[in-house]
């Protein structure tokens, strides 16, 4: 089996879209991350949901954990909205690895090669030219793996 057997439409997002857009389309689809690609649907990096997270809490909450005790339960619960129009680009570290993508032939091997490697529930799969075709989450792999016949 290749990857672009198991590979599916996934929504995603581009550099310039709000984290707030990006933090309600991962938790719309049920996405165990996001894949932010460029307005010709080359991926540019790939976020597992922990990374997504990240990106909602403002840095001064992350440096220093006993400032985010003294917010209330009423305004702490509502924390990641405090980003107002912040973008993605604005929320990740200058410097971006490599995407965590596979070519469409790659083996289930070698995808879940690349998820254990790079920690990351969630690999793109592009075509030879670049583009993003799909995706495919941690949990379709395992369950391609654990239950072959059932993928048909």
């Amino acid at each position: 089996m290749q990857a672009s057997d198991i590979a599916v439409q996934l929504p995603t997002v581009i550099l310039s879209d709000p984290v707030t857009k990006a933090v309600m389309i991962m938790a719309a689809a049920q996405l165990p991350g996001l894949i932010v690609v460029d307005h010709s649907l080359r991926p540019q990096v790939v976020l597992p949901g922990t990374q997504v997270l990240r990106m909602t809490v403002l840095r001064s909450y992350q440096r220093d954990q006993a400032l985010a005790r003294t917010i209330d339960e009423a305004h702490a619960d509502l924390f990641w909205q405090e980003l107002g129009a912040q973008s993605v680009s604005d929320c990740l570290p200058a410097r971006l690895g490599k995407p965590v993508v596979v070519a469409e032939d790659a083996t289930l091997l070698e995808v879940a090669n690349l998820m254990a490697r790079m920690h990351c529930p969630l690999v793109g799969v592009v075509n030879a030219s670049g583009r993003l075709v799909g995706g495919i989450t941690l949990n379709a792999l395992v369950a391609s793996l654990a239950f072959p016949d059932s993928a048909d």
